[in-house]
């Protein structure tokens, strides 16, 4: 991967990470080896699998003997696992891919572009997407858009860190990140179970985010997926938000961003109340007195959080009732 041929067509790094995805894995694999650009290293890790995800990627590696794969025998978290990935990569730019997702003929080529096309400081370019089902059957789009293609609301682009406070605009499957910024930022947080809100908290406060307004990504919704598990008791999930949280506390300068992240923890006290984790949802109102007065809806909820009352059954009733992505987004 000579310098000077990174120069003339940048390289790109896809960081495939692979837990129990048996049945999707090759697709995922298949749609990188499928796409027109040409300078494109593929790392797979797989993590800790107890299927035949292990075996799938072997199988493939063998047609494609440069994809490096790294085989790890226990499951090390979602964000270690990446940043294995990450300490061997090359590329100027890198994709975190799940191994049930898709990426969409041109999608390289066309970030790349976008990307060599901006001046300033940008870190991300992202785009919409489609979420599919286990048969990929698709059920909706991140962003409706109109006859035309193009998403029918503004998507923020540029300095997105209010955005980023204020609610799950970003599907993350189609971001496109500089390899120098994660290095910098040190890659993923391993202390946390998941990845995304905590580097856009940490990557958005100093660089900016464009928005390519085409579907460039298939997002597989399972039952088993990250962000299904928001509505579990046991879930790990808000642990992880609270402490991003607090990241982005620390970094708020504006009246308007505190208060965007104000209206962030409001939503995350009732979901923490929800799903029965009441010492959490004391902890985010805590977080929230160093910002404001908590609203009544939240005192009450922060009351009720002392009860410890069994609502996490009828939350799963409601949810039933609600549109499908719904509990996919930890809003």
């Amino acid at each position: 991967m000579s310098p000077f041929l990174n120069q003339i067509k940048p390289w790109v790094s896809v960081i495939c990470t692979c837990y129990n995805h048996h049945s999707f894995v090759n697709q995922a694999l298949q749609s990188v080896v499928d796409q027109d650009y040409p300078n494109v290293e593929l790392i797979v890790i797989d993590n800790g699998s107890f299927d035949r995800s292990a075996e799938r990627i072997a199988e493939f590696t063998q047609q494609y003997p440069a994809i490096q794969f790294i085989q790890n025998p226990v499951n090390l978290g979602l964000n270690r696992a990446f940043n294995q990935g990450l300490a061997l990569a090359e590329g100027r730019y890198v994709i975190d891919l799940s191994a049930d997702d898709v990426l969409l003929p041109g999608r390289l080529s066309k970030q790349v572009a976008q990307f060599e096309n901006l001046a300033g400081p940008y870190a991300v370019v992202f785009s919409n997407a489609t979420y599919i089902d286990r048969s990929g059957h698709e059920l909706a789009l991140h962003y409706a858009v109109d006859a035309q293609g193009h998403a029918c609301s503004p998507v923020p682009t540029g300095n997105v860190f209010r955005p980023i406070l204020e609610s799950y605009f970003i599907c993350t499957p189609t971001m496109m990140m500089r390899r120098d910024v994660l290095n910098e930022l040190g890659g993923y947080d391993e202390t946390l179970a998941y990845e995304d809100f905590d580097f856009w908290v940490r990557s958005a406060r100093l660089y900016h985010y464009a928005y390519l307004d085409e579907v460039l990504t298939q997002k597989r919704l399972l039952p088993s997926s990250f962000s299904a598990q928001i509505i579990s008791t046991d879930t790990s999930l808000l642990r992880s938000t609270l402490a991003v949280c607090h990241k982005a506390f620390e970094r708020c300068v504006t009246p308007d961003e505190f208060q965007a992240l104000a209206s962030r923890i409001r939503r995350f006290i009732r979901k923490a109340f929800y799903v029965e984790q009441f010492d959490l949802a004391l902890q985010f109102g805590d977080l929230l007195q160093h910002i404001e007065q908590p609203d009544w809806q939240s005192n009450l909820i922060l009351a009720l959080s002392k009860l410890h009352l069994p609502v996490n059954k009828l939350y799963r009733h409601y949810l039933k009732w609600s549109p499908v992505l719904h509990s996919a987004k930890l809003d």
